[in-house]
């Protein structure tokens, strides 16, 4: 960032997980606006949706994220199949299932021990923590190649997999192939409860919201590839209700979408998923969730960290559970006809609800596509939470608001990860 005459400029800067920048503007010593810069080019995917087949939305969008792929394809198949009228059997419900796990353990594994750890105990970077530490990190590295491996038996390959498809997937692993997992998975499970007890012990801000949580609900499992989107404000609706209710809209300073419910700021991610489903929990589970600090919800961003152990403790027992009584499905894929239709589809990615909503003609051919990722919904949040967090701290050096500034925003674990400690805190007297 540079000062302008217009105020502060932001070079767009192309990186694959994007990058951000944070502006917080002071006048007469209060804080009256706090942005998160999300600058990066916009790379048009709904648009080169448009006018493909219906059967290559899965391959397309896993390309949006290198982290979280799998996320992308399985709220773009149901969206297909949706407008398809096409209907999966439950094993190749299941075996989409154990693939999302093998994302959620990656995913959080990477941001818990490399992204956010640091912060709390004052660390520039996961690299600096393992030479203190190397143990630590060896046990975040343990982990996440534990979910590497199960997307590359299920998926192919561990970063865009190559075997979804709309219907289910191209071929089914066999049982051998996955109970082969099963020692890692374990060792894996055994440290994410190591985790949990971990990061219980870091001191977290005092800092509560009022936040309006969104989330899938299923009916008896925690949320991951199905459920209805509720709110702890009292909504509830399936999949073709989505747009009824939230609006996203441009912003000046961000190339991504803000997003409102019914006009009002919410939050979507791990803190809502646990906040409204914790009674999903198995009671082990929900027990290491009480020791290491937290009730039946979370409503302190700081604390999103624990809960994304938690997560990652459940995530690794629904793997076993599912290997242990996993049946390849036969065949491994639904014949998918298309239909000129709209179809819709969300799953819960590691970051939050991802929303999926395709046109498609009779022939197969793409004519709409709308793709409503966890960070643009959550970006409002952010810049409020920044805007309230750094008001009665501004009497702190500039170089220790803008560590806390950074961590306020590494919280939500946004798409922007892999910059986040990048991120440039500009204040700005008027």
């Amino acid at each position: 960032m540079t000062y302008g005459s217009d105020g502060i400029r932001v070079p767009a800067l192309a990186r694959v997980e994007g990058e951000g920048g944070i502006e917080i503007i002071v006048s007469d010593g209060q804080v009256t606006q706090a942005r998160l810069d999300i600058y990066e080019p916009p790379r048009f995917f709904e648009a080169l949706l448009r006018g493909r087949r219906y059967t290559e939305p899965p391959d397309i969008t896993a390309r949006i994220c290198g982290i979280c792929p799998i996320a992308y394809q399985m709220s773009s198949c149901q969206a297909i199949e949706d407008a398809c009228g096409a209907t999966v059997t439950e094993p190749v419900k299941a075996l989409r299932r154990l693939i999302y796990c093998g994302e959620w353990i990656e995913s959080h594994a990477l941001h818990v021990y490399m992204l956010h750890a640091p912060d709390f105990l004052g660390y520039e970077s996961g690299i600096h923590l393992a030479r203190d530490h190397p143990e630590i990190v060896a046990r975040g590295l343990r982990i996440k190649k534990a979910g590497n491996r199960l997307m590359e038996v299920v998926g192919g390959r561990s970063v865009h997999p190559v075997n979804v498809k709309v219907g289910g997937f191209y071929r089914a692993p066999a049982a051998t192939d996955l109970r082969a997992l099963l020692p890692a998975l374990e060792q894996a499970r055994q440290d994410a409860a190591d985790t949990v007890a971990w990061v219980g012990t870091f001191t977290f801000p005092d800092f509560e919201r009022d936040y309006e949580f969104v989330s899938l609900r299923a009916p008896d499992e925690y949320p991951i590839t199905q459920g209805r989107l509720v709110s702890s404000r009292g909504l509830d609706i399936a999949p073709a209700e989505y747009d009824s209710h939230f609006t996203e809209f441009q912003v000046k300073h961000s190339t991504a979408l803000h997003s409102v419910l019914d006009g009002r700021t919410y939050i979507t991610g791990p803190m809502a998923r646990y906040s409204l489903n914790s009674d999903r929990l198995p009671a082990d589970i929900a027990a290491a969730a009480r020791a290491a600090g937290l009730g039946g919800t979370c409503a302190n961003p700081f604390r999103s960290i624990v809960v994304r152990a938690i997560e990652l403790m459940y995530a690794c027992d629904e793997a076993v559970r599912l290997i242990r009584g996993y049946q390849p499905p036969d065949p491994p894929s639904a014949d998918v006809t298309p239909r000129a239709a709209t179809g819709y589809g969300w799953t819960e990615a590691p970051r939050g609800m991802l929303y999926h909503r395709y046109t498609i003609t009779a022939d197969g051919a793409i004519t709409d596509a709308k793709i409503v990722p966890p960070t643009s919904q959550n970006q409002r949040a952010i810049e409020e939470d920044l805007k309230d967090f750094a008001a009665p701290r501004l009497s702190m050096p500039r170089e220790r608001l803008t560590w806390e500034c950074e961590q306020a925003v590494r919280s939500y674990d946004p798409c922007i990860s892999c910059s986040t400690h990048f991120l440039d805190l500009r204040v700005r007297q008027t």
